[in-house]
């Protein structure tokens, strides 16, 4: 892992505010380890700058109170929300995570393009969507 770390994909001001222990368990942090491994280090080495993180890991208490879906994969630990810092970076972004051909399972522009969810599964369907 050399652009982030377990404790960024798990930070949450909501949990901090509300008292919700979001740590991740030690088989927690092996889907995080994955989800860096194979994407989120392969595209801030391609984007060669900053990338950051709103939302990564969330415990089902911290998914409830940010109105999360029940089957989110940030419950799962295969999830980051992620951005360069603008719609327009994260439109840049989108495309290199595309034409770099990462092996997501999901893609999603969320809210056009104020941050991207993107997602690693061990058999990844390379999904798109705009939301």
């Amino acid at each position: 892992m050399k652009h982030f770390t377990i404790a960024e994909l798990s930070a949450s001001a909501t949990a901090r505010r509300l008292g919700i222990d979001n740590t991740p368990t030690p088989a927690a942090e092996d889907n995080l380890r994955n989800l860096v491994r194979n994407i989120l280090d392969p595209l801030r080495e391609a984007w060669g700058g900053p990338i950051s993180v709103s939302s990564g890991y969330r415990c089902a208490a911290l998914n409830r109170a940010v109105g999360g879906v029940n089957n989110s994969q940030h419950l799962y630990r295969q999830a980051a929300d992620i951005s360069a810092g603008s719609r327009e970076a994260n439109r840049r972004l989108w495309h290199l995570a595309l034409d770099r051909k990462l092996p997501f399972d999901q893609l999603i522009d969320e809210r056009d393009m104020a941050w991207i969810h993107i997602s690693w599964a061990p058999l990844p369907r390379g999904q798109t969507l705009h939301l």
